[in-house]
């Protein structure tokens, strides 16, 4: 019964051993000189002037589900094109409904005003 789990053991310790091996090798064999500049929270050139935790406004949200809606779309429209002739009209009319609702979706973002670009 134990020998059923034995490949199971052994790739879940060879996934360990490629995830941590590379971090414990650059661990022990790279330099470590740090400086002032290195050690400072943000290297993008100046100090942080304003909280991390400060709200966003809500046009990254939006534009975030807008491209999960294009994705989506995308995403399921490659495949049923190539299978298309296989499922028939219920796949027609599936994918019909599934477009139907990301329109929506789509309809909703356009209305908040998403697709104006200040």
């Amino acid at each position: 019964m134990l020998e059923n789990y034995l490949p199971i053991l052994i790739f879940l310790i060879l996934g360990f051993l490629f995830g941590i091996g590379p971090m414990i090798a650059g661990r022990l064999m790279a330099p470590n000189k740090p400086d002032s500049e290195k050690l400072a929270p943000y290297e993008c050139g100046f100090e942080a002037f304003e909280d991390s935790r400060m709200k966003f406004d809500v046009r990254y949200y939006l534009v975030a589900i807008l491209f999960i809606i294009f994705d989506l779309e995308i995403a399921f429209m490659f495949p049923w094109g190539v299978v298309i002739k296989d499922i028939g009209w219920f796949g027609f009319w599936a994918m019909f409904v599934f477009l139907g609702i990301l329109v929506i979706g789509f309809a909703y973002e356009w209305k908040k005003g998403a697709m104006e670009w200040d």
